[in-house]
């Protein structure tokens, strides 16, 4: 399967683009991790595949709407607010 057909095939099956589907994913996971820990931006950034920071940035203002540190703010757990 060529990669146009595959994307083609993806966004119909799927109702997004692979590049956002693997976007989404790259949100969820640093959601988690902000969310459940108290590692930076960019330790955040790093480990859930983002080119930076900025770059996880950009994701969170598309995605959930909010930037990653007003995020944090709003959903992290008691555990590590604390």
């Amino acid at each position: 399967m060529s990669p146009r057909n595959f994307s083609r095939v993806f966004t119909r099956e799927v109702g997004k683009t692979p590049a956002r589907y693997v976007e989404r994913l790259r949100v969820d996971a640093a959601r988690h991790l902000l969310e459940d820990t108290t590692a930076g931006s960019g330790e955040v950034a790093r480990r859930c595949g983002f080119g930076g920071v900025n770059s996880m940035r950009r994701s969170f203002l598309r995605v959930p709407g909010v930037v990653p540190s007003a995020y944090r703010e709003r959903f992290r757990s008691e555990r590590t607010a604390e």
